[in-house]
This record gives C-alpha cells, structure tokens and sequence, in this order.
C-alpha cells in the first residue's frame, strides 16, 4: 500500500533524541531554546517560541491579540477544525469566510464584507503548504484595526514574496505533526516581530509561571517562582526540540524532493481535462505539504468512487479538507450557513500520496492510475 504520507526520519533524529535524554534535560531546556532560535534564523523572524502543538499555538494566539468574549474573528470553514476551536477556546466566534477556488486560501473580497464592530482579527490559512496573499490582508486589517493571524500548520519552508512564511506578521502559528513537511511527533512553533508578545507567550506556555524550570536550576541563588497570571501547560520538550533542530537543518532538502515529485505530478496530470491541479502563482512559493486534486463535474467517476478505486490499486488517498460549518461539533449554530465554494472545493479534491523518499515506481503507479479512472475512453 502506498501510504498518502509518512515523515522523514532517519537516525540523526533518533541519535539526537539520544543524546538528549543522557543530559538529563528531558522538559523544556536549552535545545528548546536552540530550536527556537535556529528558527528564527530560517525564517527571518525576531522571535519564536516552540509549543506543544499548532492548536495550543493558536489557543495562545487569540489571548496575546486579545480576544474575549463575543469577539469575532474571521477565517475560512474550509480549514482543519483547529482554526475554529481556537477561536472557541476563548469565547469568541467563527465567521466563516469563503476560499479562493484556485488555492483554497481565504477569500478577501468576502473577507471585507463580513467585518463588524464586533470583528477583532482575521485567521488566514496557508492551505496545505500554498502561501495566502499576506500584504493584501495587512493592509485590510491596518485599516480596520485588526489582529492578523497566520495558521502556517502545513506551511513551514514556505515562502511568499521572497520572504518564508514566519516573518511577514506579528502572530504566525506552525505545526510539526507527522503529516506536515518537518516533524517532532507532536510540536509547534510561534513566531513574532512583538517584543511584549514573545515575552507573555513564553509567559502562558509555563503555567504564568515568573521563573522558568531552567532558570531556577542553573542560578546559584535560591530562587522562588510565582504564577503571574492563568497559564497553560503549553510547553515543547528537549526530546522534541533536539528532533526538530535535526529536521530543520533538512527542511529545504525536503521541500526540494517534494517540489520534484508535485511539479511531476503536475507535468504528468496537467492534460486531464475534468480535474484541476495547484496553481502556484509568481511571488508564492509552495512546500506542497499535501497535492489536492479537484475533479470537475464532467469527470467520469466521483470523489468517493475515486479513493476506492485507487484504494483497491493500493494507493491511499484523502478527502480534501474539510469545512469546520459542516463537522457535526458546529453544524447546528451555522445551520443556515451555505458557503457554496468552500463546499463544493471540500466535496470534490482528493489528496494524492507525496512523501520522500517515494519511489519512481509508486509515483509512476500513482500516475498511471489517475489516467486510468479519469480519462474518458471514446
């Protein structure tokens, strides 16, 4: 069976997770710190803060921009559920937002027209690794004095306008789970240019705690902790962080093998005229953390039919992602609700196996598969 995605690991990582654990550190220590900044360093932001996963990262997110109770936020349904529950772990609510059929981004345009007094911020997504248009939605958002938001889950090594995903605002959220580019198991990562941001989420990552664990074990004095405000136990440990710091050093290697194997994908699918491939305009610059595929309607099998199909060829694939109104945990407040991009983009894209190392064989079966099930013999 071909998987539709496994992580990169080889035993650097494992001998870095080694290492770490004969230190003694096995909490958030220095290799947390050393992550954090050799972060910084790829991306090009002024800080990072590493976390347990992008969700906490995001919970953390909508604090640090202030948002309460019957605030509103902005975002696309059409997201992993976590860029909504987020925006729920604090009291506010979800607008849903339509996407860019092109790139399943947010669509600004619909963006503008769903801001209210009540509006305090605007979550983009950088869906499945493809950059959203960040300076269009800096702007909206200075004009309107909102917090900008950026759920980077799938899109670490991305990069928009020159510059990688990570240093264009002030509150950036990233995830490395097992199906994204780079991973640590579980873990996440913040990046901001905000000094006082920086400062409080390392703050709430640690319980509100004044003096971290290391602090108080390196000083000579005694040291006494007090908890400042309502934190969390949000934090990232030196296991992780020593996996992660390995991976990092991989990540354009990798994103460079997973462009190759897209950009074939892409060559070899582009004259199947009842499917629509990843557009990848000039300026933005795709990990391809997943390769979507949507069918149009003219295409001779359906989405389900499809997976099975290739399923029972041995090639595992997934629905495309879903939208956040239509999950049973939100569907009955946003009854009325009818995004009809968003729905018809979810109901129709498959998501089609991309890892490395994937052999020139799989990617061939693959290949030769979608042919088969998509073109029309006359």
């Amino acid at each position: 069976m071909i998987p539709i995605s496994k992580p990169y690991l080889t035993t650097d990582e494992a001998q870095s997770a080694y290492d770490t654990i004969l230190t003694g550190w096995v909490t958030q220590g220095p290799r947390v710190e050393e992550f954090e900044n050799k972060f910084c360093e790829y991306t090009g932001a002024k800080y990072a803060a590493a976390i347990s996963n992008c969700t906490t990262a995001l919970h953390l997110a909508m604090i640090i921009a202030g948002i309460g109770k019957d605030d509103e936020v902005i975002c696309p349904s059409m997201s992993y559920i976590a860029t909504a529950n987020c925006i729920k772990y604090v009291g506010a609510k979800p607008v849903f937002a339509e996407i860019n059929p092109d790139n399943y981004n947010i669509d600004i345009k619909h963006v503008k027209k769903l801001i209210t007094d009540k509006t305090k911020a605007v979550i983009i997504v950088h869906q499945i690794g493809m950059p959203a248009d960040i300076d269009e939605f800096k702007k909206l958002c200075d004009e309107h004095n909102l917090k900008l938001i950026e759920d980077a889950a799938c899109a670490a090594g991305s990069s928009y306008k020159g510059k990688k995903i990570g240093s264009h605002s002030d509150i950036v959220c990233f995830s490395f789970h097992p199906r994204k580019v780079i991973t640590t198991g579980e873990g996440g990562m913040i990046t901001t240019s905000n000094p006082d941001f920086i400062k409080r989420i390392k703050l709430l990552r640690q319980h509100g705690m004044s003096v971290n664990d290391r602090v108080r074990h390196e000083s000579g004095k005694l040291l006494f902790e007090d908890h400042l405000e309502l934190g969390y136990n949000y934090r990232m440990t030196d296991i992780q962080a020593a996996i992660g710091i390995r991976q990092l050093e991989k990540l354009d290697w990798i994103i460079n093998e997973r462009r190759k194997i897209a950009l074939r994908y892409i060559q070899e699918l582009k004259d199947i005229e009842c499917i629509k491939l990843p557009v990848e305009k000039e300026g933005y610059f795709s990990n391809y953390q997943s390769f979507s595929i949507y069918l149009k309607k003219d295409c001779p099998v359906g989405r389900d039919e499809l997976m099975q199909k290739l399923l029972d060829a041995g090639i595992s694939t997934r629905r495309g992602v879903t939208t956040s109104h239509r999950e049973t945990a939100y569907k009955s407040e946003y009854k009325n609700l009818h995004l009809p991009v968003s729905e018809d983009a979810a109901d129709n894209s498959i998501m089609i196996p991309l890892y490395i190392p994937m052999s020139d064989e799989d990617i061939d079966l693959v290949i030769s598969k979608l042919k088969e099930f998509l073109i029309t013999i006359k």
